[in-house]
This record gives structure tokens, C-alpha cells and sequence, in this order.
């Protein structure tokens, strides 16, 4: 399983121009390894979710391979 920091640089270098709502979730990302890590009071878990609540306008090949992995990194 990737590492969440690798998974957001690689969203970070697919998707230029992210809703905004989606930013401060590719930023916690970045400084994550693990599903079980914490992000000041939120769980990675949390994280992933709130992400991809918020990753719906982006789309392509890399945008649904990134979201499946980290749905299956969340058992969602």
C-alpha cells in the first residue's frame, strides 16, 4: 500500500487547478503515511473521506485509479 504523501503528490501533479474545497484535504495528504495516522484532531480516515466528498470535478484515468486506491485504503 502507498504512502497518503504519495498518493497526494500525485493528485497534487494530475490535478493543476483542485476545488478549493479539496485543497486543505490534498495538503493533509501530504504530510500522512498511514490510514491510521492523525492530522491535528482528525483521524487520515476522516481525511480521505472529506477529500473525496470534495474530489467529485476531477476526472480522467489517474482521478479514478487515485480514488478506487484510497476507497480501498478506507474499506469504503
Amino acid at each position: 500500500m502507498r504512502k497518503l504523501y504519495e498518493i497526494a503528490r500525485d493528485i497534487q501533479r494530475d490535478w493543476t487547478r483542485p476545488y478549493f474545497g479539496a485543497v486543505p484535504y490534498i495538503q493533509a495528504m501530504s504530510s500522512l503515511s498511514e490510514v491510521e495516522d492523525q492530522y491535528g484532531c482528525d483521524d487520515a480516515e476522516s481525511i480521505i473521506r472529506y477529500f473525496l466528498a470534495n474530489a467529485s470535478t476531477w476526472r480522467g484515468d489517474v482521478a479514478r485509479r487515485i480514488k478506487s486506491e484510497l476507497k480501498n485504503m478506507i474499506g469504503a
